[in-house]
């Protein structure tokens, strides 16, 4: 698979077979995207992965919380702007609409709305997650390294015929996963990663993109 391909074939899947990964494919990922770029070489991710009992001792926890009703989790970071302007704030709207559209959900339906986004805390039912941490006292710059990172992986990952799905939903449980993951105090989880076989018989929307020219200008001599 070539880099053009892995970039177009790469979504957010959220539907994954328990087909297991073999433990020697994920460490060579991860060991490629360790060559991500970061500023002055900061390498400022801190990476986790459950497979197994730990990861299924997660789900069940959070699925505890999730049926208990457990408010989330204080907020360590800011996820979107408390009121998105456009064009941002009509493209989380087309998102959600052809996200829960593609499950026969209608914008109405909120509770259904809950049950569908109650998958976060079963990783999707996918075998493998990746948890990714930053130091707390990192700025905007080694965030956006992670954000490389994070990239550098997903596209690795369809590399080797798997897909992922991140998700920043995680933080919100940041106290359930550091229950099973132990992480220094110094460190702020930024999001969870789903990592699997695409299940194919799981309905999904795939999302289209702004046209070239509502992001990019091309200032020529």
């Amino acid at each position: 698979m070539d880099v053009y391909e892995a970039v177009t074939s790469r979504r957010a899947v959220r539907g994954f077979t328990d087909r297991p990964i073999p433990k020697e494919v994920l460490e060579r990922v991860l060991s490629a995207a360790a060559w991500s770029p970061s500023g002055s070489n900061l390498q400022p991710w801190h990476a986790y992965v459950l497979t197994g009992a730990p990861l299924a001792e997660l789900k069940k926890r959070a699925g505890e919380r999730v049926a208990a009703g457990d408010p989330w989790d204080e907020q360590e970071y800011e996820m979107y702007p408390p009121a998105l302007k456009s064009p941002y704030h009509e493209r989380r709207s087309a998102f959600g609409k052809q996200r829960y559209g593609a499950l026969g959900i209608s914008s109405e339906d909120w509770e259904a709305r809950q049950r569908a986004a109650a998958a976060n805390w079963d990783c999707f039912g996918a075998p493998a997650a990746l948890f990714c941490y930053i130091d707390r006292d990192m700025g905007p710059p080694q965030w956006a390294d992670v954000g490389m990172y994070l990239q550098t992986v997903m596209l690795l990952l369809r590399a080797e015929g798997l897909h992922s799905c991140t998700q920043m939903a995680w933080a919100k449980y940041h106290k359930t996963v550091a229950e099973i993951l132990s992480p220094p105090d110094e460190l702020i989880l930024f999001c969870g990663m789903s990592i699997g076989f695409e299940d194919v018989t799981v309905s999904h929307a795939r999302l289209g993109r702004a046209p070239l020219d509502e992001t990019v200008r091309f200032v020529e001599g």
